[in-house]
Parts: C-alpha cells; sequence; structure tokens
C-alpha cells in the first residue's frame, strides 16, 4: 500500500512510487556493497592469520583480546573515550581462566536454608533413637496400647476358652 493509506496522504500530500529501476538500481548497489564488505573481511582475516603465526604461542591470546575488543568498539564507542567509574565492562572468562577451586561466598538466604536442613537432619536422627520429648511421649502412647491391646487379646482367649468348656458341659475350672 503507497503511503498515506487508502484515502491518501496527510495534509494532502502527494503518493510517491518508487519505479522499478530505481529498485532495481538499489539492489544492485546493496549487493556490491556486500561483495566489498566481504572481500574486505576476507583480506583482514589473511592478514590476521598472517600475523598469528608469527607470534608466539604464549603471548597469542593476550593480544587477539587487545584485537577483539578494538573490534567491538563500533559507532560512536570507538571515538568517545567513556571514563565513567560507575560503569563495570562486561568481560568473557575463557574456560581455563575459570577457577573452580575458591570457595564460593553463599548468601544469607542460602546460609540459613543449609542450617535448617542440618538442623531438621539432627533432629530426625534424635527422634528416632528415642532421645527427643515427642519421641518419648509417642513411645510411651505406643506401650500403653500395646498393654491395652495386650489385655483386649487376652480377654478374648479368655472368653473363647469359657465358651468352649461350657459348649462341652463341663464347668469353668479355674486352674
Amino acid at each position: 500500500m503507497p503511503k498515506g493509506g487508502k484515502k491518501g496522504g496527510h495534509k494532502g500530500r502527494m503518493r510517491t512510487y518508487t519505479s522499478p529501476e530505481e529498485i532495481d538500481a538499489q539492489m544492485k548497489a546493496e549487493k556490491e556493497r556486500r561483495k566489498q564488505e566481504q572481500e574486505e573481511q576476507e583480506q583482514e582475516g589473511a592478514a590476521q592469520n598472517d600475523t598469528a603465526e608469527e607470534k608466539l604461542p604464549g603471548s597469542g591470546s593476550e593480544d587477539s583480546d587487545d584485537e577483539d575488543s578494538q573490534r567491538r568498539r563500533a559507532g560512536v564507542e570507538g571515538l568517545i573515550e567513556i571514563e565513567n567509574p560507575n560503569r563495570v565492562a562486561q568481560k568473557s572468562k575463557k574456560v581455563t581462566q575459570i577457577e573452580l577451586e575458591e570457595p564460593r561466598q553463599l548468601s544469607r538466604r542460602e546460609r540459613e536454608e543449609i542450617e535448617k536442613q542440618k538442623a531438621k537432619e539432627r533432629y530426625m536422627k534424635m527422634h528416632l533413637a528415642g532421645k527427643t520429648d515427642q519421641a518419648k511421649a509417642d513411645l510411651a502412647r505406643l506401650a500403653i496400647i500395646r498393654k491395652q491391646r495386650e489385655d483386649a487379646a487376652r480377654k478374648k482367649e479368655e472368653e473363647k476358652k469359657g465358651k468352649y468348656l461350657s459348649c462341652a458341659g463341663i464347668s469353668q475350672v479355674v486352674i
């Protein structure tokens, strides 16, 4: 759809159309520009490979970091030096630079969470050993329940014996 929509442009402007010849010319110019950029990149890559071979193996990584940082500074950043003390530069670390041996500082929440888990584990061990007040109360309650069940079982057994004896016509004899 041309500029201005269906009813015309803002404040009575004329509609402008791009001719097919102009579009072709723009596309050709874009292709040529891309080809030139690719050729420049290939030439830079070949030059970098030549200089990399001449460098010593130990100093190669440090120099390439400097080149990368210069290349990354595009646009206005390359022209203006920024001296902001609050600005933190993001540096990516290589795998060889990361030190896994040093202890990681835990946040307060993480420390409290770990302490809470350890305390819970200690309590559970003491509870299973029967050393906590709650465990002692549970064991006493279980002992009472066992005794009640044993008494009930003994009474049932006596009643069965009594019924068996009465059914057989023998009177109850207490031994």
